[in-house]
């Protein structure tokens, strides 16, 4: 038989090549979504067995930089040529992108349900495109206005303001600072850096904000309370080490690892709209392992705010003129 053309054989196994790598794509980025989802209900499970927001902050970040630095050691060996331009880079990333965003939506859950408080730290991009339009003084397209005023109409259901449970106001400022806070991740995230890959990006993003929550905590501005009592896990006393592991090994490590890898995989407007799901999965485990479950009218409000996001992206995406909204991340 006559040897295949090096061209012709390469672009003969493209099409499934390409559909096998948006599959595992596809895959790791639900995956990734799942294991995000999942920090709320772990972390609000410490809260209440006694820990402070900024403790299980800290053990999150903590362990997570131990488990991506030792494999970006392995990995990315010699990779990293820090400057001082990297280095500031990662000083921000740290305490804006990691510490605030945690910070913020783990203070927000101690108050709120998980799903309440993860909706309003997901009005972040409707927040950077505000901020963008006011900077470039354009005004966006029809459709991003209308994406927008979706969110705002899901934002007014979400909080509920006329029904009978009061929603409680310093944990919706705690959810609205970590919308601040991951508007300025989605900055930081859009400006590439080939001194800093991703995986680099993130063991010295969680050390630089594991370190900014201790030195906080000692010096008395972050309470920090750690307990050892059991926490409560769908009606079943566990110890306090199964949230907490799962925080540092699942909803931290691998969520921003397969995260990674989904984006390689799909490109980051596609993975943004698998990570929307991040949403559904922090709802369900809610549900599953604290009973928690917003109302019906919360529930409308927040398909609302998720609806407006996709209006926004999908605007972007037709590459109509509008101040660039980077893609939904995940906390």
């Amino acid at each position: 038989m006559p040897r295949m053309a090096p061209d012709a054989a390469s672009a003969s196994h493209v099409p499934g090549d390409l559909g096998h790598r948006q599959r595992t794509g596809l895959v790791f980025a639900t995956v990734s979504a799942a294991a995000f989802g999942s920090s709320g209900p772990m972390g609000r499970a410490l809260i209440d067995a006694g820990w402070t927001p900024g403790a299980a902050v800290l053990v999150r970040l903590g362990g997570a930089a131990v488990l991506l630095t030792l494999l970006a050691l392995l990995l990315q060996r010699g990779q990293l040529r820090l400057t001082r331009r990297t280095a500031r880079i990662l000083l921000v990333y740290g305490l804006v992108a990691m510490a605030g965003v945690q910070l913020g939506f783990f203070n927000a859950v101690r108050t709120l349900d998980v799903g309440v408080a993860l909706l309003l730290e997901y009005l972040a991009p409707v927040l950077l495109l505000a901020w963008t339009s006011v900077r470039t003084r354009q005004r966006p397209p029809t459709a991003t206005l209308f994406g927008a005023g979706l969110t705002l109409v899901g934002l007014v259901l979400v909080l509920d303001l006329t029904g009978a449970e009061t929603v409680d106001p310093v944990g919706v400022a705690w959810g609205l600072f970590a919308a601040v806070c991951l508007a300025g991740y989605f900055s930081l995230s859009a400006r590439q850096d080939a001194d800093l890959p991703p995986l680099l990006m993130a063991a010295g993003g969680t050390a630089i904000g594991a370190a900014a929550i201790a030195l906080a905590g000692v010096i008395g501005i972050v309470p920090l309370r750690f307990t050892a009592t059991d926490t409560v896990l769908a009606g079943v006393a566990v110890s306090w080490l199964v949230p907490a592991a799962w925080l540092v090994v699942v909803a931290t490590a691998t969520a921003y690892l397969t995260g990674i890898a989904g984006v390689v995989r799909l490109g980051p407007r596609t993975a943004s709209f698998v990570s929307l799901s991040e949403v559904l999965f922090a709802i369900l485990t809610a549900w599953l392992l604290l009973s928690q479950l917003p109302g019906g009218l919360q529930l409308v409000g927040g398909a609302s705010i998720l609806a407006g996001i996709v209006v926004i992206q999908r605007t972007e995406r037709s590459g109509e003129p509008s101040p660039p909204v980077p893609p939904v991340a995940t906390t």
